[in-house]
């Protein structure tokens, strides 16, 4: 009792009207919606008489064609600009709905446009710009401006004519000039930053909904998205064990059959022939070394200790030491990611650097691995001949899998002729 007593209704309310003042996103929406007239003003009078021009020109169709074209690309432009002004001051991510189209034929590539509907609904949010912000930049300015007006108002209203300031049936002068500074205290702790808040919403829900996919694509986007990341996972999994089985099979199984045999003969040999015997004895000794090597090195490629206990930076130092190609090694991670992404970075490293010195003809390699925020980002460079085929080669489609199963990417850059990088981002997870 005595706790709701401490905590009654009327301050819960009281603490809500202020809310606005306790978040910095209000502040840069207000910024954002400032800027809304004056951005629309140029974006109108940019597109509107293209857009104009184009449609009288119809019926001299490679004129009126040529300008549609370059109406849409100047209004994706736009787009993209105002999808950066949102993700800045606004805070929600508007991905670019248009996929980049690289494929088709010239005419297929060049109608594009004119097939995409979000084409055109970009092109109706460059000509709505201008009248959106004629309602919240006005609003904002009114809003804002005239509290604050109000607020000091028995600061100058004797310099008003007739020393009062009117305000239709009302005139406010002398000591009544106070009621103003009332008025002007409840419209800015109150009235104006929730106006922000809701011009807010309004001006992100017009973004959302002409910048962005609507949200039920956006959602069958993600489901395809999580389904190719689950294959991917699968298929690295089981690749992953494919891998560990054949490197048993050929390598430590065959050299531990091979000892068991001879250490048979061994057995025998001690009798008949003592000094035969030794000898067996001894390379059977060689090849229970070379098994145990074997071992730790498959061992090693699965997740090596080293990772686990002191992290990237000393697993991949130790991997460029064992790399026959000079490599420069720059690591800055200051927080550890979580341990699936630290043994898939050490596992990519591993095997970029292997492929350098199996196949590249490289005399020289860098490897790069920074954190950014939650973002893991890795740069494998080699100065070889080129011509690595990220989507056909098993290893390097291997290793895109296994960052896809991530939620990553991978890109792969192989000219002929070289150098190859490798770039590689993915989620840190912590």
């Amino acid at each position: 009792m005595a706790g709701h007593a401490a905590h009654p209704y009327g301050e819960v309310v009281i603490a809500d009207l202020f809310r606005p003042w306790t978040s910095r996103s209000m502040w840069r929406a207000l910024a954002h919606l400032s800027m809304d007239l004056w951005l629309g003003v140029v974006a109108f009078w940019v597109v509107f008489p293209m857009t104009v021009t184009a449609a009288a020109t119809v019926v001299v169709f490679p004129v009126s064609f040529a300008l549609a074209v370059f109406v849409l690309f100047v209004a994706g432009i736009g787009a993209r600009i105002e999808r950066s002004r949102v993700r800045a001051l606004l805070d929600p991510q508007l991905p670019d709905p248009i996929p980049q189209e690289r494929s088709g034929t010239g005419w297929r590539r060049l109608f594009g446009p004119f097939r995409n509907r979000q084409r055109w609904k970009e092109l109706a949010y460059m000509l709505l710009m201008l009248p959106k912000g004629l309602v919240t930049t006005t609003s904002v300015i009114a809003l804002w401006g005239g509290s604050i007006a109000l607020l000091l108002l028995p600061a100058y209203v004797s310099a008003l004519p007739d020393d009062r300031a009117r305000f239709g049936l009302f005139d406010l002068r002398g000591a009544t000039a106070w009621i103003g500074t009332g008025v002007g205290v409840g419209v800015l702790l109150v009235v104006a930053p929730w106006a922000t808040v809701v011009l807010r919403r309004l001006d992100l829900g017009l973004a959302r909904r002409l910048l962005s996919r609507p949200p039920e694509e956006e959602l069958e986007a993600k489901v395809v998205e999580l389904e190719s990341s689950r294959v991917a996972a699968v298929d690295s999994a089981e690749a992953e064990r494919r891998r560990i089985e054949r490197d048993l099979h050929d390598g430590a199984q065959q050299r531990l059959i091979a000892v068991a045999m001879d250490l048979g003969v061994a057995k025998e040999r001690l009798v008949t022939d003592p000094e035969q015997g030794r000898v067996i004895v001894d390379r059977a000794h060689e090849e229970v070394k070379a098994a145990l090597k074997e071992l730790r090195d498959l061992v090693r490629g699965i997740h090596p200790v080293i990772l686990e206990d002191r992290g990237l930076d000393a697993a991949l130092s130790a991997v460029v030491a064992r790399s026959p190609v000079p490599v420069r090694l720059f690591v800055d991670v200051p927080v550890r990611p979580v341990p699936s992404v630290e043994s898939a970075a050490y596992f990519i490293v591993s095997e970029a650097l292997a492929n350098v010195a199996r196949h590249s003809k490289a005399t020289a390699a860098q490897v790069d691995v920074r954190r950014y925020g939650d973002r893991l980002w890795m740069r494998v460079w080699d100065n070889g001949v080129g011509g690595a085929d990220g989507a056909g080669g098993s290893g390097l489609r291997g290793l895109a899998e296994r960052v896809s199963a991530l939620g990553g990417r991978m890109n792969v850059t192989s000219p002929v002729g070289g150098p190859t990088v490798i770039e590689v981002e993915m989620p840190c997870g912590s």
